[in-house]
């Protein structure tokens, strides 16, 4: 049976086996919306309690972040990443995550990857309330080389409309306040690869570096973390928000400070995590492509009134006053 089709680089056995697997997993992050049974072709989400809702969308990748979890054979960390990635974009608008879809693409399904890519989805999602709905794993033969793969997530969330953070509510002399990163999150990769020459020497993230007081790969896997279980509570003392990805801070803080403000940022308010020090030394890396390519030790950028502020600083222990917002 579908011998020519195996051999043409699609298992349909495997694909029916790494469905039973996703199965259980998928059904831990269901709730009493989720109103569909796995397999249709779609998933039901029955949207409860919402006088004016604002659906809330958000889709990404992780980058080449995944070539080096090749290299570690580290793939649960990679499903935390996507769904965490996609959380904290939809929350910057205030909205709770509602429901997460994958798509994974392989050139040959190994059952232990996927299995352990859709495990870290399964528990970013349990952490921060949201549904793993379903998904897509394509056999891609032919599109991907040997042993290469792909993932990306789409993520729906909601907000009540007038509790929508945005920047039109941001104005002059407000508090911006940072969270920290847990290291590169999802971004910079592709530097990080060439800084290294980890593409021709993969062993080197096994090596102890004594300022990172562990492996190179360890470091550098660490995943994505995830702002909602936090910052959920505390919505309401906010304004606006800024996840610190691709493009640096200023560039994506700029995306929520509104025509004719700007901001202005202590830099002396903290020090990168050695991490960033050590590319930037490894590599010969100019200070501003360091700030356009990577977070600096900042994943998230709250913006409030100053009224609130230490209230917030109470409420994130690790928190703290980066800048304000200025004219």
């Amino acid at each position: 049976m579908h011998h020519l089709y195996k051999e043409s680089g699609v298992d349909l056995d495997k694909a029916r086996q790494v469905k039973k697997i996703y199965e259980p997993i998928v059904k831990t992050t269901f709730n009493e919306n989720t109103i569909s049974p796995l397999g249709l072709f779609g998933g039901f989400y029955e949207l409860k309690d919402y006088k004016n809702p604002v659906i809330v969308s958000s889709t990404d990748g992780v980058g080449t972040k995944l070539v080096l979890s090749n290299y570690l054979k580290k793939y649960h960390n990679l499903g935390q990443d996507i769904v965490n990635h996609c959380i904290n974009d939809v929350l910057t608008s205030g909205a709770k995550p509602l429901f997460f879809l994958d798509y994974i693409a392989v050139d040959s399904l190994v059952i232990e990857q996927a299995e352990a890519l859709v495990e870290g989805m399964a528990e970013s999602c349990r952490d921060s309330g949201c549904v793993l709905i379903g998904g897509e794993t394509a056999q891609l033969s032919g599109v991907y080389l040997k042993g290469q793969f792909d993932i990306a997530g789409f993520l729906v969330g909601v907000v009540e409309k007038d509790l929508l953070l945005e920047p039109a509510k941001v104005k002059n002399d407000d508090v911006l306040i940072g969270i920290p990163a847990s290291g590169l999150h999802t971004n910079g990769y592709s530097l990080v690869r060439k800084v290294f020459n980890i593409d021709n020497e993969p062993n080197i993230l096994n090596k102890t570096y004594e300022e990172l007081n562990a492996t190179l790969g360890d470091v550098l896997s660490r995943p994505h973390r995830s702002y909602y279980p936090m910052l959920e509570p505390i919505l309401s003392e906010i304004v606006a928000m800024a996840h610190i990805t691709g493009g640096g801070l200023i560039e994506n803080l700029m995306r929520v400070i509104p025509q004719g403000l700007n901001v202005n940022i202590d830099y002396d308010s903290w020090v990168p995590e050695n991490i960033f020090r050590l590319i930037q030394t490894q590599g010969n890396v100019s200070d501003q492509e360091m700030w356009s390519v990577f977070n600096m030790g900042v994943g998230m950028v709250l913006i409030s009134d100053q009224k609130n502020v230490s209230s917030i600083l109470k409420k994130i222990p690790d928190s703290w006053i980066i800048g304000n917002v200025t004219k």
